[in-house]
């Protein structure tokens, strides 16, 4: 954002990870739209081009238990793809899921021996998701997908950083350090077009 003090809208804000992108938005001046369930379905490009006009950038971290992952995330991708181009919202920051990032061998998470079968369809449906906005997003939409390198550790004290990394599946990161990430990529994009796992470091080390 070109305005470091803009208007960020954040759908799924009344999830865990939305709360804090919320919190650390508003803790840096941003004006902030929290956009719930109920103010609508974010798989209608029209409903996500109604909230999102005049924003600067939006931050997506929807879920939907009810349902299916493959059908899910790729209807949000490609809804959030055009809803925000319609609104001329430039910059897109989406949260996603570490086993479909490649682990320091180059293979996925999710193919990695152990990897429990009952997560590979939502895995699978996060995956789908991310290439249905590689595929739908025009090029005036700035995007990238953030995802932790581990997993979320809901009752853990934030480091006060993060560093980009690959996929491990003991890894856990803070939601408020990875709200981090998720702010300073939406207020000063580093990375394009691209998914990258987000770890938490240790004081002497953030960034």
């Amino acid at each position: 954002m070109e305005n470091r003090n803009g208007r960020i809208i954040v759908f799924g804000a009344g999830g865990r990870v939305g709360r804090a992108a919320v919190a650390e938005a508003r803790r840096r001046g941003h004006e902030v739209t929290e956009a719930r369930r109920a103010d609508g379905e974010v798989t209608d490009p029209a409903a996500v081009a109604r909230l999102a006009a005049g924003h600067d950038a939006a931050i997506v971290a929807v879920y939907d238990p009810g349902a299916a992952p493959g059908t899910f995330f790729p209807a949000v991708a490609r809804a959030v793809a055009e809803g925000l181009a319609a609104a001329g919202v430039k910059r897109l920051v989406s949260v996603g899921i570490a086993s479909v990032l490649p682990t320091p061998t180059g293979d996925l998470l999710m193919d990695s021996p152990g990897f429990p079968t009952q997560w590979r369809e939502f895995s699978a449906g996060h995956a789908a998701g991310t290439e249905a906005l590689r595929v739908a997003a025009p090029d005036a939409l700035d995007w990238v997908v953030l995802s932790p390198a581990g997993d979320f550790d809901h009752e853990g004290v934030p480091s006060g950083g993060y560093t980009f990394a690959p996929a491990a599946p003991d890894d856990r990161i803070a939601p408020a350090d990875f709200a981090r990430a998720l702010l300073d990529e939406t207020e000063a994009p580093t990375l394009h077009r691209t998914h990258a796992g987000v770890t938490a470091v240790r004081p002497e080390r953030v960034r």
